[in-house]
Parts: C-alpha cells; sequence; structure tokens
C-alpha cells in the first residue's frame, strides 16, 4: 500500500531515505539518555557536596524504580519516534514525478508530487569532509509552479540520484529524440 497511487503505466524508478549516518545521529541522544539514570549515582559520588544521594538512588528503591521506569519509557517513545519518522520519510522517484513523504508527527502526514515535465533545474551538493566521505548531501530541484524549489535533505549518493533524476526529466522534454 502506498501514500499516493501511480498513475497507468507509471512505474518506480527509486526510493531514497536520509543516509543511515544521519538517522545514527539521531539516535545517539537517546543512547545516552537511557545510560544516564544508570551513571547518575557514580557521577554524584564525584561532586562532593551530593554524594550522600547516590545511596538513595539504587534500583532497590521503590521510588527509584517508577522514576526510572517512567524515565526509560519517556526516552524509548522519543527513541522509537525517530525510527518511525525515519522509516516514514521517503523520496520517489517514478518515470512521471517525484514525491516527497514527510511525517511529522504521528498523525501528521505530507505527501508533495513534482511533475517532471515541470523541472527547470536540479543541484546536487554535499558540504563538508564528513559529508563527502560518506557521499551525503541534498538536492534542490526547481519547478515551473508555485513550489519554487523541492529539497532533499541527508540523501545518500546524490549526485546519482541528481544524475537519475536528470535523465528523467530529459526523457519527459524530449520523448521522442531524433539519431
Amino acid at each position: 500500500m502506498r501514500e499516493f497511487d501511480l498513475e497507468p503505466g507509471e512505474h518506480v524508478v527509486k526510493e531514497a531515505r536520509k543516509h543511515w549516518f544521519i538517522f545514527l545521529m539521531t539516535l545517539v541522544p537517546y543512547a545516552v539518555l537511557t545510560v544516564l539514570p544508570f551513571a547518575l549515582p557514580n557521577l554524584l559520588r564525584l561532586v562532593g557536596p551530593l554524594a550522600p544521594l547516590a545511596a538513595y538512588l539504587t534500583p532497590k528503591e521503590p521510588l527509584v524504580r517508577v522514576a526510572l521506569s517512567i524515565w526509560l519509557l519517556a526516552v524509548w517513545t522519543g527513541a522509537f519516534s525517530a525510527v518511525t519518522r525515519y522509516y516514514l520519510n521517503l523520496w520517489v522517484l517514478t518515470d512521471r514525478r517525484i514525491v516527497d513523504i514527510k511525517q511529522r508527527s504521528y498523525f501528521n502526514r505530507e505527501v508533495s508530487s513534482l511533475m517532471l515535465n515541470r523541472v527547470q533545474d536540479v543541484t546536487s551538493d554535499v558540504s563538508g569532509a564528513l559529508a563527502s566521505f560518506l557521499d551525503i548531501g541534498e538536492i534542490r530541484v526547481q519547478s515551473a509552479g508555485a513550489q519554487d524549489e523541492f529539497v532533499m535533505h541527508g540523501i545518500p549518493r546524490p549526485m546519482q540520484m541528481r544524475d537519475i533524476i536528470l535523465k528523467y526529466v530529459a526523457e519527459k522534454a524530449d520523448p521522442n529524440p531524433s539519431v
């Protein structure tokens, strides 16, 4: 089941999500927040005046267990939300259009479409040493319509995706090239 219907004769050329490294970096804060309550007693022991509090922060205490459970539930819910957004945010290139599916929150989804025959310019950009090493960048597609730019951030292999888009844009511009 797709978030959009394909037209008769239309087929999907390529689907792309954000690069895995960007996804991994969105999960790092959740990993830190998961470990934090377990490291807190040891951190408190390093601070002289707060050292006596460390003895009360053991998982044997019922109140500490409840607080830890609530904390972990909140952190894991946030991490699950990040995983869901990564999986549901998608760029789809068909032989006729580009579709951008954005999951803003659990119950807020936006699906945008740009017909390839309206594309005027496609630009790819890779900025920075890490982005160059991992081949992460963005693609800007300018159209003739009301929406000036269609931007794909954090896309893997942006030059390859740009070339594929340009190939299908050229086919839509001149469906019967003379050789």
